[in-house]
């Protein structure tokens, strides 16, 4: 099975090092979505589905969600299953918009290490995995003001799941602070073959935080989707 593997901003492809083992009898692609150039989670969308060939299995987290449900919309013909940890497949609201504004203008004032400080607990529910500082410090401000224009002008991908006849799960921190379990539970319900997994230790990002558990739960989905 082919898996696509899509990380979260602000972190790179290397958040995926714990699902790798599990993952050892596919065939994975994991890019980086800032190499990628622009700051279009469908222009990103559509690129990976010209990389890699024939039906998938989507795995996003966060941003990486997004383009998930992005590839979705354009080739849902492809998609063998999605798993989207602590995505919204909804558009930014104006609130959420007007978020971003001040996230870039953080960005230019202090960088990719103000932009950190920030961020890490709203992203984990405790210490952060060693490599999640490494990953957002390697990143520089120009690639990071790309990412939050990405998310903020993203497309709502909520359509898609009712025409989904594929599974897609939904795998939430229960201390996610971007996304509800009650919302996550509405959207999964959405989708035929839809369903929530909840990861009671987690905040936003349940690959780095529950590793085991979200293995098993990609372990599902690739045996539910081949």
């Amino acid at each position: 099975m082919n898996v696509v593997l899509l990380h979260a901003f602000p972190l790179d492809e290397r958040m995926w090092e714990p699902q790798l083992a599990v993952l050892a009898s596919h065939d994975v692609t994991a890019p980086n979505l800032y190499d990628l150039g622009g700051s279009s989670v469908d222009g990103w969308a559509e690129q990976i589905l010209d990389q890699v060939e024939d039906d998938l299995v989507a795995v996003g987290a966060s941003m990486g969600g997004y383009v998930a449900l992005a590839m979705a919309r354009r080739a849902p013909e492809r998609i063998r299953g999605l798993l989207l940890a602590g995505s919204r497949p909804d558009a930014d609201s104006p609130e959420r918009r007007a978020g971003r504004a001040g996230t870039i203008s953080l960005i230019e004032e202090a960088g990719a290490e103000g932009l950190w400080e920030n961020q890490r607990e709203k992203l984990f529910a405790g210490e952060p995995p060693g490599p999640a500082r490494e990953m957002a410090l390697d990143r520089d401000a120009e690639e990071l003001v790309r990412g939050v224009e990405a998310l903020r002008d993203r497309a709502d991908s909520s359509g898609i799941l009712a025409a989904l006849q594929v599974p897609v799960v939904f795998g939430l921190g229960a201390g996610d602070l971007f996304f509800s379990v009650e919302e996550a539970g509405a959207f999964a319900k959405q989708a035929p073959l839809g369903r929530l997994v909840v990861f009671e230790r987690s905040r936003h990002l349940p690959n780095l935080e529950q590793p085991a558990e979200f293995n098993q739960t990609l372990l599902e989905l690739l045996a539910s989707a081949g």
